[in-house]
């Protein structure tokens, strides 16, 4: 398959034919024996409609001796113990079972069906299309998402591309164990040229991997260590802020490396001020407004607690035109939802105080429990009322089209961007 202009991937083929085997003959034929995840009653439906997160408490029992082992491919199947399709087994995670493919699809792409390379190979050329379709990269950006794990159906699996650098960030037993192939896969598209890999060390703790026993790959194209991430989920937010920010003075909470500052300075701000507690994190933001070629004198980045900045502004009476608020995860689990929402009212109790009435407040939530709950809103009509404002909504966003979210899947949504008036 020839990925016009950007992507090259060697050929792929489908075929299906009135006598393609079904998953349990492709299964019954291989060499290492296939063992069988049988779901309780009633869950069977979830997993048909797409779901791709079998969870511990869906299992009703596992037929195969010896059991399975973390890593290996799995059938799923009804409690008829016919197969809806196969996956990777882990024994310790919640996410008992990764589901990769259904049983009908296996009809369709047949070489795909319990092989995990073919699989990749296939998944990773269709996020590439997808992408080239969106119009990634482009004359403006060469940062995006390559893959964006359940969203391009390769549940655990993150590649972000930074010009010829491919970040991949592993957050499931069966990507670090595919490690190879999957670097292969990159390797071979024609515009990547370098590969970090970065394994989420906390999940793969809970994926049951001992990561010092893990072991680096060969790679077939040279490693290069990045200082850090870039948030590229919000690229399109901040290019709006951009459109928004001519002759304003803007304040950037939590900043990070700048990102939303930068962008409110090209779009022709008067005055900017990014605040984070990260010294690194500001080092290069303020390597970024010289690599952008912005005046310094308009740009400014203080290494300080956001509570604390914002208290203290508050006492002496300052505000801002336009103030973004984008706070790293408060709430990474459901069961600290409570505490979190708490945090997210007094941030922005306080950032409402400080934008200028008539102004602009872009407000964020990163975390999956928040935006899922349903809840961020009434936290933020709290925090006005605790100000004594009034706010109106007048844009709602998410992460940028290079995010793309499984509906059979919500979980996978996580990022919340409003933009408020505040009177």
């Amino acid at each position: 398959m020839l990925l016009t202009g950007r992507f090259m991937l060697r050929s792929l083929s489908v075929a299906s034919s009135p006598s393609t085997p079904t998953l349990q003959e492709i299964a019954s034929n291989h060499p290492a024996g296939i063992a069988k995840v049988v779901l309780k009653k009633g869950k069977t439906q979830l997993f048909k409609d797409g779901s791709p997160m079998v969870y511990s408490g869906a299992v009703d029992r596992v037929i195969g001796r010896p059991p399975p082992t973390t890593g290996d491919i799995v059938l799923v199947a009804d409690g008829t113990e016919k197969p809806i399709g196969w996956g990777f087994y882990n024994s310790t995670s919640m996410f008992r079972v990764r589901l990769m493919q259904q049983e009908e699809e296996t009809a369709q792409d047949p070489s795909s069906a319990l092989n995990p390379e073919k699989l990749l190979e296939t998944r990773i050329a269709a996020a590439a299309m997808l992408r080239q379709n969106l119009g990634l990269p482009s004359a403006h950006t060469n940062a995006y998402r390559l893959v964006n794990s359940e969203g391009d159906r390769l549940s655990g699996l993150i590649v972000d591309i930074f010009g010829d650098l491919a970040v991949i960030a592993s957050s499931a037993a069966w990507v670090q164990m595919y490690q190879h192939q999957i670097m292969d896969c990159l390797s071979r598209l024609n515009i990547i040229k370098r590969i970090s890999w970065r394994p989420t060390i906390e999940i793969l703790k809970e994926e049951g991997l001992d990561l010092s026993d893990l072991k680096k790959p060969d790679l077939i194209i040279p490693q290069t260590r990045v200082k850090t991430g870039f948030y590229a989920d919000q690229r399109e937010n901040r290019c709006f802020l951009s459109t928004i920010s001519e002759g304003r003075r803007v304040l950037d909470i939590c900043c990070y490396t700048g990102g939303f500052a930068l962008s409110a300075a090209s779009g022709g701000a008067l005055d900017v001020i990014g605040v984070d507690t990260s010294l690194p994190a500001l080092q290069l933001a303020k390597e970024n407004v010289a690599l952008n070629g912005l005046d310094p004198r308009r740009i400014s980045f203080l290494r300080q607690d956001a509570t604390e900045f914002m208290k203290a502004a508050v006492s002496r009476n300052e505000s801002w035109d336009i103030i973004i608020l984008d706070p790293p995860k408060l709430a990474p689990r459901k069961k600290v939802l409570k505490s979190a929402s708490g945090m997210y009212r007094n941030l922005n109790y306080l950032a409402m105080q400080l934008t200028k009435r008539g102004g602009l407040l872009m407000t964020c939530s990163c975390s999956g429990a928040m935006t899922q709950s349903g809840m961020f809103f009434r936290i933020l009509q709290g925090a006005a009322s605790m100000a004594g404002r009034k706010i109106t909504v007048v844009r709602e966003a998410g992460a940028a089209c290079d995010h793309p979210i499984d509906p059979a899947y919500l979980e996978g949504a996580y990022l919340t961007n409003i933009l408020l008036r505040v009177l």
